[in-house]
């Protein structure tokens, strides 16, 4: 089976907004899941492409450099901006930041802190915020700060996916 695409992907948020609880516990585990994948994996190899793609330390760095869109989403509900902040779908920043050469261990400390960053930020929204909504500029669907948890969360699993691929072509 192939693998859809992230870009290919479609989401419908209409679930409650007290489905935030769970959703926090995804989002505080991928960082350790990403250090349980990465367990016996050297730099060296952390920095490896695989197939033209990204390497794991790429995949890892990504979702930190992301952080900060999340964090300026949720700062957009705040202040009832009626369309998200835009991505940079072709992210430059991942490809310019030159993640390859720092330790695997310094960007999940990176992503680590931010993660938490964000969460707090996101757990500190009050009731009004959180049932606030927004166009997602992208996806043009209206979302709430449960829905860009969400959102996160299922990005964040793909990257997951990624690296767990790239693990299991070095076993």
């Amino acid at each position: 089976m192939e693998r859809t695409k992230w870009v290919e992907r479609k989401f419908t948020f209409d679930f409650p907004e007290g489905w935030i609880f769970n959703i926090l516990e995804r989002l505080r585990g991928t960082p350790i899941r990403i250090k349980e994948m990465t367990l016996g994996i050297s730099d060296d190899e952390a920095s490896q492409g695989y197939n033209d793609k990204w390497s794991i330390k790429e995949h890892i760095g990504h979702l930190y450099d992301l952080e900060a869109l999340h964090e300026g989403r949720l700062d957009d509900f705040r202040t009832r901006k009626e369309i998200l902040r835009a991505a940079d779908m072709s992210n430059a920043l991942t490809n310019e930041s030159h993640h390859n050469d720092r330790s695997t261990d310094a960007l999940l400390q990176m992503f680590t802190k931010s993660r938490h960053d964000f969460i707090t930020k996101l757990e500190s929204l009050d009731d009004e915020t959180q049932r606030r909504t927004a166009l997602h500029p992208r996806l043009n669907v209206m979302m709430r700060p449960v829905d860009v948890a969400y959102f996160t969360a299922e990005h964040d699993d793909h990257h997951l996916a990624s690296i767990r691929e790239m693990v299991r072509a070095e076993e």
